[in-house]
């Protein structure tokens, strides 16, 4: 395409005179750019209007008498007494678009130029919805030159040679390509499956009236002297929502000059130590702690990492790489890339971002299109992509992602938690599994998480603690529920069978009670 100012194809001879030049020059006379009467945009009536519309006739910006802009030949600009603009005159000259000689500037032709509307288009001349130029003819409205001639609807291009079509939709198949979350030219986005809040869904709350420095207290007086009082440490620990345990550490130490923690290690032992002492943190601090462990212990604990990654936010999980910079001098990212590899390296690095689409809208369209990549991605195609699955499961919205995952059984007749079982293995197919149930349902995903830490030979404690005091004030209400249901006891039953002493007391009391 050509623009003002650049020679057209085979040079540039401008006439003698004015600006643009005449016949034989640029630009191109009838039929050529700018179009004559009837191209676009229309003439009279349409844009833009006449006397009285916009822009206005005598007096506009900017006139065009002889001598206006462009200049005449002998200079830029030449100026005719008055200056400019010029009084009388409007844009454009004579009533009509495009300007007459002299004037300026010419405008997109009505077929094939930059941005040029097809005909037959929006009223008044104006460009269609979407992308400039609008979709090529014969195509259907969507992604700009849509699928190509006599593929199937769906992933972009059809499917690949040797692949099967994409499965149907009752009813029909979804709206070719909608745009990408953020991206603007997409079907609007309709609620699914809205949330219920069902308001507070932990068990823990806030203490009435309660005081550090008197907690603190109490805390000082079952460890100090001959033995120590774990009642007194269990009701104080227990009985107090997170907020209001965090700030006896530094109320301990204003009061008596000494580390609550340190003092704790000293007096506790075991599990019960563990589990008070990851009660005096905060959840994002615990998290990182937790992270650093799965990292650098005996082995990488690769269900802890994808279980933190994945249920937290991302203003969670933002706090919790700043957390991890500044406790352990490197960044979470660099310690999993060092501790991880191939695509469960790639799955772990781009959750750790904390760039996951957290509204609340689902485009029912766009999760049709989402099921069926992931589809062309395992199902469809020899071999997997893994790469298109860890695209989608990191970056959308939980509520689209449930969408998307209830669009993939109906378009396939196969669960997505199947298909990836089917297509990948190792810790990217434990890792991908994970996301999915942690998204699908989340209280169902950590009631499962808490029957494998007791289920078996011994008890996996670091599971159990972990998951038993960052959920105890966000959603063990449903966890319970979930538990019962699928495990036939209450969770209460569990841990009490799996546990004993004072571990198990202050469990308990994490837990709220029987279901």
């Amino acid at each position: 395409m050509s623009y003002p100012g650049y020679p057209p194809s085979g040079g540039y001879a401008p006439q003698p005179g004015a600006y643009p030049p005449q016949a034989g020059g640029y630009p191109p006379q009838a039929g050529g750019y700018p179009p004559q009467a009837g191209g676009y945009p229309p003439q009279a009536g349409g844009y833009p209007p006449q006397a009285g519309g916009y822009p206005p006739q005598a007096g506009g910006y900017p006139s065009q008498q002889a001598g206006g802009y462009p200049p005449q030949a002998g200079g830029y600009p030449s100026q005719q007494a008055g200056g400019y603009p010029q009084p009388g005159g409007g844009f454009p000259q004579g009533g009509g678009f495009p300007p007459q000689a002299g004037g300026y500037p010419s405008m997109p032709p009505a077929q094939g130029g930059w941005g040029g509307a097809p005909a037959g288009g929006m009223p008044g001349g104006g460009m269609p919805q979407g992308y400039p130029g609008g979709p090529a003819p014969g195509q259907p409205q969507g992604y700009p030159g849509g699928p190509a001639p006599g593929q199937p609807q769906g992933y972009p291009g059809g499917p690949a040679p040797g692949q099967q079509p994409m499965p149907g939709y009752p009813g029909g198949a979804p709206a070719p390509n909608p745009s990408m979350p953020g991206y603007g030219g997409g079907v609007p986005a309709t609620p699914y499956s809205p949330a219920i809040n069902r308001g507070y869904r932990g068990v823990i709350k806030d203490y009435p009236g309660a005081d550090p420095l008197r907690d603190v207290e109490v805390l000082r007086k079952a460890m100090k002297g001959f033995g120590t009082d774990e009642a007194a440490i269990i009701e104080i620990l227990g009985s107090r929502s997170n907020k209001q345990r965090v700030p006896m550490v530094a109320a301990y130490k204003t009061t008596y000059g000494k580390d609550l923690f340190h003092d704790l290690k000293s007096e506790l032992t075991g599990n019960f130590e563990k589990l008070a002492i990851a009660m005096l943190q905060t959840p994002t601090r615990f998290d990182a702690s937790q992270l650093k462990e799965a990292i650098v212990g005996a082995g990488t604990d690769e269900a802890c990492l994808i279980e933190i990654l994945s249920s937290r936010s991302n203003a969670e999980i933002r706090e919790i790489n700043q957390i991890y910079k500044n406790e352990y001098g490197k960044k979470l990212e660099d310690a999993i890339i060092n501790d991880t590899s191939g695509h469960f390296r790639r799955l772990l690095v781009s959750l750790c971002q904390g760039n996951r689409d957290e509204r609340e809208q689902v485009d029912i369209n766009m999760a049709k299109q989402d099921a069926q990549k992931l589809y062309a991605a395992g199902e469809n195609k020899v071999g997997t992509d893994e790469s298109q699955f860890n695209a989608i499961m990191c970056s959308r919205s939980k509520p689209h992602l449930r969408a998307v995952f209830n669009e993939y059984q109906q378009m396939s007749g196969r669960d997505i938690v199947k298909s990836i079982c089917r297509e990948m293995s190792g810790n990217v197919e434990d890792g991908m599994v994970a996301v999915v149930k942690c998204i699908r349902n989340t209280p169902e995903y950590f009631a499962e998480r808490l029957h494998k830490s007791m289920a078996g030979a011994g008890t996996k404690d670091r599971t159990l603690i972990r998951v038993m005091v960052t959920r105890s004030e966000v959603d063990m209400l449903d966890i319970r529920e979930a538990y019962q249901k699928a495990y036939g006891k209450s969770l209460y039953t569990a841990i009490s069978g799996d546990t004993s002493g004072d571990y198990k007391k202050l469990l308990l009391k994490l837990c709220g009670g029987s279901d």
